[in-house]
């Protein structure tokens, strides 16, 4: 397999380094298909900033070793214009969370030493200077704008270990509880806390916790980063996100806190409001904090605002009224009058908005492509800096000019395999469910598709539940190897999914069983009626609650799939609860708990272990012991259901791994895996 990768890597120069949108493909004839090896050899960017002088984009590259196993990242910068790429670091450990100091100057945070800790560089000298050395490692790093402090996170214990009860038994491996949560996302609950620091730029050795004593977090667990932490413009004041609660498990009511470092008093901006508030972000000129808000309690899956508070009478707004969809990642324009976000076009794609303080607000960019909310933007506002990617394209950097839209792509980060490999092509339809609504669904083709042959057909049913299906390019449910190995792919857009009004969003809660997968078997036949389907050989796949669906599927789809394919989904209602780690969730999405009566039925009719006496699919199940979000209990069950009632099944289980599968090797072992039993039972 790694001749593949050899080859590609001795392709001409120039093909590494074309800054054009369009890649300079290799003759058609020695174009081959995307491979699940291609997929993991693809470098990955992130985290782009631009340069105060606004002539430098720095970046995160992550560069995979498939046969090694590991990644290596480093930092590198493109010119704005994509005419020149430079290397900045190039190191064993990996360096990331680029910040420039100046136009020569830049901060990093690297693990070379082990623990993360912070190094400062002058771009072209060899080696950097390591400022701290802190035993725990620091995290999500931020410059004050006047440059004499910096902000970073890093753990502190707060309470009694095993060890410090038992002092006598210094070899006792035990965790100890009274209260939930015990654990969450994949790691055990235990005395350490991420706190917020405050240090002297000098001098980082002398360092101040600004919430000292609290068994609390910031950022939030486990996916939250420097967004949720702001400098005040005049580096007086500090906004920072926390879940401040008793009942963590239950609650999403995360609030921003304002810590003023000349009165030393903290005070929470944000109380009152019971959904999640989080992202401050300073207005450049310091009249307002613009964050994130989810309005309804206990709900992850509320549309997402945007709201400003007013610094001088601490009076907060809804700022996008108007727009309709969630609103992403955001970034002030330096004159304070605009915000810039990316967020839905209600044609299940992400692009980039305008919005100003009246919520007039208006779309930037267009076309099949995800821009991310990663952004930054020119000192002077008329650059913005950020990543796009499609079906078939994974990120790469782009330009966009602030006064005109206009787009210019600065990298091809992946042009030695990507222009070795053939293109496939994807239509957006409208398909009629049920009840008479119009559901967007994806249709993505093979290459060198013939609409005159008939294809064996995969069936995505995406998780969340609350999650689009729209342009995205994912290192595991990868649309561009699927469609590339002969499968026709439909992606329906099914109830339950952003993008396309709140009300479309909220119909799968309380009734999983019930119209959204109506939907999935609206798109199914709509699908099998067409003459390029074989519908006799189709599969159902999904991970989470699309491992949920596949699952509910195999005691429901009528014979109509000859495969289905399960990663880490829900299969028992009931015992979900009582493993899950974020009750808030299910207490959403069924109403209460299983043992009120109020409840007690939908969990048996929306449950799948309600239907296992109608198996009859093979079936592949495929879980992480570090699951805790749906833990590998769920897939197990499902596995001895289908074992115990002699149904053709195969269990898949990672020991290391988590929710989603992250190491490069087993991630390869999953592709494989996926496509072999596919090909065992579709024609």
């Amino acid at each position: 397999m790694y001749i593949i990768l050899i080859i590609v890597l001795l392709l001409p120069s120039f093909l590494l380094a074309q800054p054009k949108d369009n890649l300079v493909k290799l003759p058609s004839s020695t174009l081959r298909n995307f491979s699940p090896e291609d997929l993991l050899s693809l470098s990955r960017v992130s985290d782009p900033q631009i340069s105060p002088d606004g002539k430098w984009v720095m970046y995160s590259l992550s560069k995979p070793s498939l046969e090694k196993g590991t990644f290596k990242k480093d930092l590198y910068a493109t010119r704005i214009d994509g005419s020149e790429t430079i290397s900045i670091t190039d190191n064993i450990g990996s360096d990331y969370n680029g910040r420039w100091i100046n136009d020569q100057e830049i901060l990093f945070i690297s693990s070379r030493m082990g623990k993360p800790q912070l190094f400062r560089k002058k771009i072209g000298d060899d080696e950097p200077l390591m400022l701290t050395v802190d035993p725990n490692g620091i995290h999500n790093v931020i410059l004050s704008p006047d440059q004499n402090n910096i902000l970073f996170t890093t753990d502190v214990k707060i309470g009694q270990e095993v060890s410090d009860i038992y002092p006598e038994t210094p070899n006792a491996n035990v965790y100890m509880y009274d209260d939930l949560p015990v654990r969450h996302w994949d790691s055990w609950e235990d005395v350490s806390y991420s706190h917020l620091f405050i240090s002297p730029f000098e001098k980082t050795k002398i360092k101040l916790d600004l919430m000292e004593g609290e068994a609390f977090d910031t950022p939030l667990m486990p996916f939250g980063g420097s967004e949720q932490i702001a400098w005040s413009p005049d580096s007086k004041k500090i906004a920072y996100t926390s879940k401040k609660v008793d009942n963590y498990e239950l609650s999403t009511n995360s609030d921003i806190y304002l810590v003023d470092l000349i009165s030393k008093e903290t005070i929470n901006i944000t109380g009152g409001r019971d959904g999640y508030d989080m992202n401050p972000s300073f207005s450049p000129d310091g009249k307002y904090i613009a964050f994130h808000s989810q309005v309804e309690p206990g709900f992850e899956a509320d549309r997402i605002r945007l709201m400003l508070y007013d610094t001088e009478n601490q009076e907060i707004r809804e700022l996008s009224v108007d727009f309709k969809h969630w609103v992403g990642g955001f970034i002030w324009s330096p004159d304070s009058k605009y915000i810039y976000f990316d967020g839905a076009d209600g044609k299940a794609r992400n692009h980039i908005y305008r919005i100003d303080l009246s919520g007039k607000y208006e779309l930037l960019t267009d076309g099949d492509y995800n821009y991310s909310g990663s952004l930054s933007i020119s000192s002077d506002g008329s650059t913005l800096v950020t990543t796009r990617h499609n079906f078939h394209r994974p990120s790469d950097i782009v330009t966009i000019n602030t006064a005109t839209g206009k787009v210019n792509q600065i990298t091809n980060l992946n042009n030695a395999i990507l222009a070795a490999v053939k293109d496939l092509t994807w239509e957006a339809k409208y398909i009629e469910t049920v009840d008479g609504k119009k559901m967007h669904s994806w249709f993505i083709y093979p290459p060198d598709f013939d609409a005159n042959k008939k294809y064996p057909t995969i069936i995505y049913c995406q998780g969340g539940p609350q999650s689009t299906i729209d342009q995205f390019f994912s290192y595991r449910w990868n649309f561009f190897v699927m469609a590339s190995q002969g499968y026709v792919v439909i992606a329906p857009n099914r109830r339950g999914m952003p993008g396309f009004g709140q009300e479309w969003n909220d119909a799968i809660s309380n009734d999983w069983g019930g119209l959204a997968m109506q939907d999935i078997l609206s798109a199914t036949d709509y699908a099998a009626d067409k003459p390029f389907v074989n519908a006799e050989e189709m599969a159902a796949v999904g991970a989470s609650a699309g491992g949920y669906t596949t699952f509910w599927l195999a005691g429901n789809h009528d014979n109509r799939f000859r495969a289905l394919i399960s990663h880490c989904g829900v299969f028992n209602l009931t015992s979900m609860y009582g493993s899950t780690e974020e009750l808030f969730f299910t207490q959403h999405e069924f109403g209460g708990p299983y043992w009120e009566k109020e409840w007690e039925e939908g969990y048996i009719k929306n449950s799948p272990h309600s239907f296992v006496d109608k198996w009859n699919t093979p079936m592949l199940i495929i879980t992480g012991l570090n699951d805790f979000r749906v833990p590998y209990t769920q897939s197990l069950e499902a596995f001895t259901a289908a074992q115990n009632q002699g149904v053709p099944s195969k269990l898949l289980v990672f020991p290391e791994e988590n929710h989603w599968v992250l190491r490069l090797q087993n991630a390869y072992v999953w592709q494989k895996e996926f496509f072999k039993f596919l090909k065992n039972h579709l024609k």
